[in-house]
């Protein structure tokens, strides 16, 4: 995939996953594209562990598994910037 094409997936995969776990993240757009990229990856790194394969291009596979990284990755921020 180009550059462009994983700005565009990133950002879709980033909106999917602010919209299944809504809360008070204060997340630009950048933000969620640089969210749903990394989610890719975590996404096709727990993929490839679990033998579901990987993010290879833009299709319903790839990005379920990005929007699963992605939501990986919302949670671990969660966490890590609970306040309490």
């Amino acid at each position: 995939m180009g550059i462009l094409t994983w700005i565009i997936f990133g950002l879709i995969a980033g909106a999917i996953a602010k919209f299944i776990m809504p809360g008070n993240q204060n997340m630009g757009w950048l933000i969620t594209i640089i969210l749903g990229i990394v989610g890719a990856y975590v996404g096709a790194f727990v993929g490839q562990l679990l033998g579901l394969g990987d993010v290879t291009g833009f299709n319903f596979g790839s990005m379920a598994l990005a929007v699963v990284g992605a939501l990986i990755i919302l949670w671990i921020y969660g966490m890590a910037t609970k306040r309490g």
